[in-house]
């Protein structure tokens, strides 16, 4: 049975990357989905989700394993693009859930990957960029990334960066900072 609080699924994506420009033919594609359910009401995170995706147009590189710990060979063991949208509307209500993305790379990614493929994109409009929200709130000139962050809110970086159950995981701790101290909308 699920909680039935204040819901919000924070959202990080992998995609494919190289240390240069991308060999001919390839392109930036996701290749795995991390996502942590919030309770904004109980100040909790309550799950932690994976999904590997197979990449049509594009191979994981050294580069990408060394910066991810992907390989080529564990992402083959994914799921198809449209089957990782598809669960994440079944599965984790993100066509009705609003969610939180560090940056807006995330919801572009998903953007671009869902016009080039015709898949239907899989989140609602509510979306919240908490690198803006997190800058606005402590009153920073630049934007910092997520690894920083924590460290100004002086919380432990859990598990691997890059990983996108791990960075969502730690987004999620940074947006339930933000929203013990009344900076996060809804909450």
């Amino acid at each position: 049975m699920e909680a039935t609080g204040n819901l919000l699924n924070v959202v990080d994506v992998e995609a494919t990357c190289w240390e240069g420009p991308p060999p001919p033919g390839a392109v930036n594609e996701i290749i795995e989905i991390g996502l942590t359910v919030v309770d904004l009401d109980a100040r909790a995170r309550l799950a932690k989700h994976r999904i590997l995706v197979r990449p049509q147009r594009s191979r994981v590189s050294a580069f990408c394993t060394a910066l991810t710990g992907l390989t080529q060979e564990e992402v083959d063991t994914g799921v198809a693009f449209a089957e990782a949208c598809r669960l994440l509307t079944a599965e984790h209500r993100a066509d009705s859930r609003p969610w939180a993305s560090w940056g807006d790379y995330d919801r572009k990614q998903f953007e671009r990957q869902c016009q080039a493929t015709g898949t239907r994109y899989p989140f609602g409009r509510r979306h919240v960029n908490a690198k803006l929200r997190f800058t606005e709130a402590r009153g920073l000139r630049r934007r910092p990334g997520m690894a920083q962050a924590l460290q100004i809110a002086g919380l432990p970086l859990e598990g691997r960066h890059h990983s996108g159950a791990d960075d969502a995981w730690n987004i999620a701790a940074v947006v339930l900072d933000l929203a013990g101290k009344g900076e996060w909308p809804g909450a």
